[in-house]
C-alpha cells in the first residue's frame, strides 16, 4: 500500500499561500507572494528530504497549472534542475474537472470522488504519493483521514492571513515527530508520520 505524504511550507500561522513569488497566487487579496524567498539558499537541503526516493504527485489544479508552466522549462545546469527532473519524470494525479486539457508528460486526472480516487490509488502498487500546494486538495485529504505523513517546513515569518494548511474540516488524528532540524536561517524542517488517534488525559 501507498502511502501519502503532505510536503508544506509553511508561516508561524500556518499559512501556505504562493511561497514562491509575487505573482504566484494573489486571491483574497494576498500580498506577500514569496515569503520564502528570503531562505532560498536554503531550498535545496529542504526540498531533498522529500524528493529522497521515488514518487508520484498528487496535486491540484491551480498547483498542477503552476507547476506546469515552471517545471517543464527549466534549463540544463539551473540550480533546481535535480528538482525538475524529479517533477516532470514523475506521475502527476491531478484533481480537475477538465482532464484534456492536462498536457504536462505523465499527467493523469484524478476521479470526481477525490476520496474514493486517492483510496484506490493508495491500494495500488506504485511508487509513494507526494503532494505540494494544492490548499483546497490538502483540505479534502486531511478531512477523509487519508495523509500519513507531513513534511512541514515552518518559516519564522506571522503572514495573518491567506490560504492555511489546516482547516476546520481536517480529521482529528495523531502524529509522531520523526525527524526535526532547524536550517541556518531559521527554517524548522520536520516530519511527521501518522500515529493512531488522538489521545487524551487529564492533569488532575
Amino acid at each position: 500500500m501507498r502511502t501519502l505524504t503532505i510536503a508544506a511550507m509553511i508561516s508561524l500561522d500556518g499559512v501556505m499561500q504562493a511561497p514562491g513569488g509575487p505573482g504566484e497566487d494573489t486571491s483574497g487579496g494576498f500580498a506577500f507572494g514569496g515569503w520564502v524567498v528570503p531562505y532560498a539558499s536554503e531550498d535545496d537541503e529542504i526540498m531533498g528530504g522529500a524528493l529522497e526516493r521515488p514518487f508520484d504527485l498528487v496535486l491540484g489544479r491551480r498547483t498542477y497549472d503552476i507547476f506546469a508552466a515552471y517545471w517543464p522549462h527549466v534549463p540544463k545546469g539551473a540550480p533546481h534542475q535535480h528538482i525538475a527532473d524529479a517533477f516532470n519524470g514523475a506521475t502527476k494525479h491531478v484533481a480537475t474537472h477538465h482532464p484534456e486539457t492536462l498536457e504536462w508528460r505523465n499527467s493523469r486526472a484524478l476521479g470526481p470522488d477525490i476520496a474514493a480516487a486517492m483510496r484506490e490509488l493508495k491500494r495500488t502498487d506504485g511508487p509513494d504519493l507526494l503532494t505540494q500546494g494544492s490548499s483546497e486538495l490538502l483540505h479534502q485529504l486531511l478531512a477523509t483521514d487519508l495523509v500519513d505523513e507531513l513534511r512541514l517546513l515552518v518559516y519564522p515569518v506571522l503572514l495573518g492571513r491567506g490560504k492555511r494548511l489546516f482547516d476546520d474540516g481536517a480529521q482529528a488524528s495523531a502524529f509522531r515527530l520523526a525527524e526535526s532540524k532547524t536550517s541556518s536561517k531559521g527554517v524548522l524542517v520536520t516530519r511527521y508520520v501518522r500515529d493512531g488517534d488522538v489521545r487524551t488525559g487529564s492533569f488532575g
